[in-house]
């Protein structure tokens, strides 16, 4: 008879684990999320997500492998809101793209709850090359590459990063740094005053 205090072996999940793994996998990612939108990259761990999740720190490996991969499997969830983006660019006419998408992802970042997991993730970026590297993937993969792939014209891809870098700027002074007045402004006068260098990146000759 096994005694009911004896810890539970560390490796594989328990068939029971194995069974109840789409839930586990979410509690995970949920704990994940927290844990690095509080602490950050550098300061969250996998035992920490662990703890926080309510399973064994194996578990965590088992499902997600490496910090890393567990921080670019988070964030991907917390980004999915932004990857509509080039449907924002495709779903209307050429000469109103910059606008388009400039109010689609100021949008984004004015709903506090999908701003919070981007502050997380940005700090996260900002702050470690490890967390860079996962960001830089995620977004040069599914958003600009996407984003250029409507554009058909040339030198896409380059259009598609200034773009995007012009809306990353605004987005760092406004909701990460809060550089006033910026910070302040309404959120219309900013849209009047970036879609035109928005337009201007995606569709200048």
């Amino acid at each position: 008879m096994t005694d009911a205090a004896t810890p539970r072996r560390r490796g594989r999940p328990s068939r029971t684990e194995t069974e109840a793994a789409p839930a586990t996998r979410d509690r995970i990612l949920d704990a994940a999320r927290e844990e690095f939108s509080e602490r950050g990259y550098e300061k969250t761990s996998v035992r920490g997500i662990a703890k926080a999740a309510g399973v064994d720190s194996a578990l965590v490996h088992h499902y997600f492998g490496t910090k890393e991969q567990v921080f670019e499997a988070a964030i991907e969830v917390a980004f999915a809101p932004a990857l509509a983006a080039p449907t924002a660019v495709e779903d209307g006419p050429l000469d109103t793209v910059g606008e388009r998408l400039t109010r689609f992802l100021l949008g984004i970042w004015e709903n506090p709850t999908t701003r919070t997991p981007l502050l997380a993730i940005v700090r996260s970026a900002v702050n470690n090359e490890s967390a860079a590297a996962v960001f830089r993937r995620l977004v040069a993969a599914q958003l600009l590459r996407r984003i250029a792939g409507r554009l058909d014209l040339p030198d896409a891809e380059l259009r598609a990063e200034l773009a995007a870098a012009q809306l990353v700027g605004v987005a760092m002074l406004r909701y990460v740094i809060r550089v006033e007045p910026l910070a302040s402004a309404d959120v219309e006068r900013i849209v009047e005053r970036v879609a035109p260098v928005v337009q201007g990146h995606l569709t200048a000759p």
